[in-house]
């Protein structure tokens, strides 16, 4: 059975959206991408991590009422779709910069020293991992395993594997790949 909101996206009654709500719903082009995603899912729960991933894709972040949208649209509870999207390391409910760069903190990562270079570019670059730099051009995320174990310890930096970083090495590793997306625009 494909369940259709009355309005797409937006529900009546208890659960309607605020007039500015609705505003930003029809004004921002980006909430058509999320609501085709989830018109193609017939408006079930099913399409929830799918309907993440497009909203995920069109704002680069999860804010609280693109949650909040995709759980009425979807019919679900606000905690079912938070609890997913922050499950999964793919989803982030913050703005990132314009670079990310993830520490593997898996069992063989940490043995092979990931700790010691997830401080090492916290301590170069003057962030916390989930944090972002002030001047927005790195985030620094941790994720528990890439399955690039023999390759450990393993970052990425904007989806590139790094494998066999050394702590020394690590924020100078990061600091070219930022020269160099800086020399390619």
């Amino acid at each position: 059975m494909t369940r259709t909101p009355t309005t797409p996206g937006l529900l009546t009654g208890n659960d309607a959206v605020t007039a500015t709500s609705t505003d930003r719903l029809v004004s921002d082009k980006r909430y058509k991408i999320i609501e085709a995603t989830m018109r193609r899912y017939g408006y079930q729960g099913h399409g929830l991590i799918e309907a993440l991933h497009s909203a995920q894709e069109a704002f680069g972040y999860l804010d609280d009422f693109t949650l909040k949208h995709i759980a009425r649209t979807l019919h679900l509870p606000p905690s079912k779709v938070f609890g997913v999207a922050t499950f999964y390391n793919l989803f982030t409910l913050k703005p990132q910069g314009a670079h990310t760069c993830v520490v593997c903190l898996g069992t063989a990562c940490y043995i092979k020293g990931a700790r010691e270079v997830l401080a090492a570019i916290e301590d170069e670059y003057d962030v916390k991992a989930g944090g972002t730099t002030r001047d927005n051009q790195l985030s620094l995320l941790t994720a528990r395993c890439f399955g690039s174990c023999a390759l450990a310890p393993v970052i990425t930096f904007d989806g590139e594997t790094i494998g066999k970083v050394a702590p020394t090495a690590a924020a100078q590793q990061i600091a070219q790949r930022l020269a160099a997306v800086q020399q390619a625009r």
